[in-house]
């Protein structure tokens, strides 16, 4: 699952519009739509949605089979 589909699941889970969380994490709603869009939403930015949206960000990497 891409990060921007994974940020729209909980807004929509918590029930405000893309445009509100935009605002609640400082940016416009234009510009915000456009990173989801494009996929491009920073490490910095995901910490901003956790903190507005009551929820933690963790981060991880997951290796290939053959590398583990």
């Amino acid at each position: 699952m891409k990060t921007s589909d994974m940020i729209k699941e909980l807004y929509n889970k918590k029930n405000i519009s893309v445009s509100e969380l935009a605002r609640r994490i400082g940016q416009t709603p234009q510009n915000f739509g456009k990173k989801l869009k494009r996929d491009t939403v920073t490490l910095e930015e995901l910490k901003q949605i956790a903190d507005v949206m009551e929820v933690t960000c963790e981060q991880s990497f997951v290796f290939p089979m053959e590398n583990r």
